[in-house]
This record gives structure tokens, sequence and C-alpha cells, in this order.
């Protein structure tokens, strides 16, 4: 069970915000475990030849350090219920580079159910402001 008490959390209230760094070695390690090689993910050329800057996150690798905090927050991942992304609305890219990509993960208490369940609703942005996925909601069961 959560280590965060549901009498402990308000709609409203933000939870996290963090600067989450990918590099493309993190790229090359998540293509390999989701089996996903789609070269805009790990090939400079191949991204340049369908009009994006540089090779670019998957939106799933996105959607997944996100909940990831979430679920550090709550110091159990068996706390979260699920997840949902409406849509990917801008790519984050990850050039090679010491410096890699950069998102801005916010996550805010969206609802609390009766059930001691809580709908955190999370932003994500590139430091330039744009927002990377939208309509992401990640539903956890609190103590």
């Amino acid at each position: 069970m959560s280590a965060i008490a549901y009498d402990d959390v308000t709609v409203g209230q933000q939870i996290l915000e963090e600067v989450i760094t990918l590099r493309r070695v993190d790229l090359l390690r998540y293509c390999g475990a989701c089996s996903d090689f789609t070269g805009t993910h790990w090939n400079e050329r191949i991204a340049k030849s369908v009009g994006l800057p540089d090779v670019i996150s998957h939106g799933t690798l996105n959607i997944a350090v996100a909940t990831r905090m979430v679920s550090d927050w709550l110091d159990d991942p068996a706390a979260v219920l699920g997840y949902e992304v409406t849509r990917f609305s801008h790519p984050l890219v990850v050039p090679d580079d010491d410096e890699g990509g950069h998102l801005i993960v916010r996550a805010v208490v969206e609802g609390k159910g009766e059930d001691r369940s809580a709908v955190i609703r999370i932003t994500a942005k590139t430091p330039d402001g744009k927002q990377v996925m939208g309509g992401a909601r990640v539903t956890v069961r609190l103590a």
C-alpha cells in the first residue's frame, strides 16, 4: 500500500515537479526493452530525413518516466492502478551530446475517489514550454 495517506492529499495539490534528462543511451535501452527500433528514436540521419530536428524520445518512454515519478512519490509501484495519455503533442528531441533532452514533469492531484484512489494529472513540457503530452493522468491508491 502507498506510503501517502489519503487524508494528507488535497485536490489541486502539486505533488511534484522535476526535470527528467534523457540521453541517447536511454533511448537505445528503451528501443531494446520494447523492441521498437524505429530509426527516428536512435538515428539522426533518419530523424532528419522525415523532417524532425534530431532523434526523438518514444512517447511511451516519456509517459513511463512521468509515471515512475508518481510511483516514487508513493514509494510503492503497486499503488499505481493505471495511466492514460490522450495525445503526444510535441516530440522530445534528444541530441547526441552530454546534455540530452529535458522533460519538465509536473504532477497535480486532480481528484479523489471514495475508494481511497486519486487521479494525478501530469503535465510534461520541453524547456521552451512546448507540451509533450496531453491528457496524461495516473490513477493511484492511497493509504
